[in-house]
């Protein structure tokens, strides 16, 4: 296990800056996971710690010592790519085993590590064969041995379910926790898929534009997101957003009124003044009907999911609401339906992001 720290990294490509003075400290034995929109500069962040990339300027430091200077080979780390890169020529135990033989490892000590590596993700029934004869899933599983029989201070993840269906990508997800839970190492994993970070992470990074959004649990994230971003991006379906604007404010009391809709009154740390736009935001899990709901909703289309049914709708502004209802639902397309909302769970930001905190709860 190892810990991590970023102090003020900047990677550019000639005139062009990708990250921007990324700050960050990792603990021993976390699972920290980077997310973010294509383009954030998270695959490229993963690539400058694991020695792929230079930094163009700040620091990379591994249990406290600057391994700017230091190759990849050196710095003591096993990257997982999207792609498998295994060698279709060899078996799985020659894949497995030769990073091994190349460091020169005595060959009692390789035949334990590739044992280890393949019992441990259940490939040790497959070791005779070679990659074209096995499934999507079981390459991905060599590919993830190939990087634990090396016994890395830190393993670095780059979208590795991607290439996988959907239902393989949710028993690769548990796999994974299950690995990081045995084996404790410190472990980064790239992704663009935000149920993957809500599900595998200790720590999520959320990145925009190459710059930290915001650092937290996946619940943090969830119950407190730092800005309209964070809150849009965690959380599937994702958070419902709305135009307000604010009518009165007295100490951290709001109201805050909606075309077509009730008015709502919420607490809030934002400094705010009567007439200021505002984004009011709620998840559709938090939205239930009710007689007297504040949110009037024109049905649209209804997602029957068996255990659970998405309503999509518009307020009568025009703006698009999604509710979460458990179950299935006797909603029809064209039908009203009135929505409420707990006040704790109604999320209020600036309409321009200039600075976005959610209602204090």
């Amino acid at each position: 296990m190892a810990s991590l720290k970023l102090e003020n990294v900047v990677k550019e490509f000639g005139v062009v800056r990708i990250i921007h003075g990324v700050s960050l400290d990792i603990a021993h034995g976390e699972f920290v996971v980077f997310v973010g929109p294509s383009g954030c500069g998270k695959s490229t962040l993963l690539r400058i710690i694991a020695g792929l990339e230079e930094a163009s300027s700040g620091d990379i430091l591994i249990d406290g010592e600057r391994v700017n200077a230091r190759s990849a080979a050196d710095r003591g780390l096993a990257m997982v790519f999207q792609s498998y890169a295994l060698y279709p020529h060899m078996s799985v135990y020659q894949n497995l085993s030769f990073g091994l033989e190349n460091a020169r490892m005595p060959r009692a000590e390789i035949e334990a590590r590739v044992q280890r590596a393949a019992k441990m993700l259940q490939i040790d029934h497959l070791l005779a064969r070679k990659p074209r004869q096995l499934s999507g899933g079981q390459r991905q599983r060599v590919a993830i041995g190939r990087a634990i029989t090396r016994e890395p201070k830190i393993f670095l993840f780059d979208e590795p379910l991607s290439n996988l269906d959907a239902e393989l990508r949710v028993q690769m997800r548990v796999e994974l926790s299950k690995l990081h839970a045995e084996i404790g190492n410190t472990m980064i994993y790239v992704t663009h898929d935000q149920v993957e970070a809500m599900t595998m992470a200790d720590k999520i990074v959320v990145l925009r534009g190459g710059r930290i959004e915001q650092v937290g649990t996946p619940l943090e994230l969830y119950n407190r997101p730092a800005s309209k971003f964070v809150a849009g991006f965690i959380g599937s379906p994702r958070m419902n957003f709305v135009s307000g604007r604010v009518e009165r404010k007295s100490g951290d009391e709001v109201s805050v009124a909606i075309e077509g809709a009730a008015t709502l009154s919420l607490r809030t740390a934002l400094a705010l003044s009567p007439g200021e736009a505002v984004s009011v935001g709620v998840r559709p899990e938090h939205l239930s009907a009710r007689s007297e709901g504040a949110w009037p909703i024109t049905i649209d289309v209804v997602e029957q999911l068996g255990g659970v049914s998405y309503i999509h709708g518009r307020l009568p502004s025009g703006e698009h609401m999604v509710v979460a209802e458990p179950g299935q639902s006797s909603m029809k397309p064209g039908s009203l339906l009135r929505a409420a909302a707990s006040s704790e769970n109604v999320h209020l930001f600036r309409s321009d992001e200039g600075e976005a905190r959610n209602a204090v709860h």
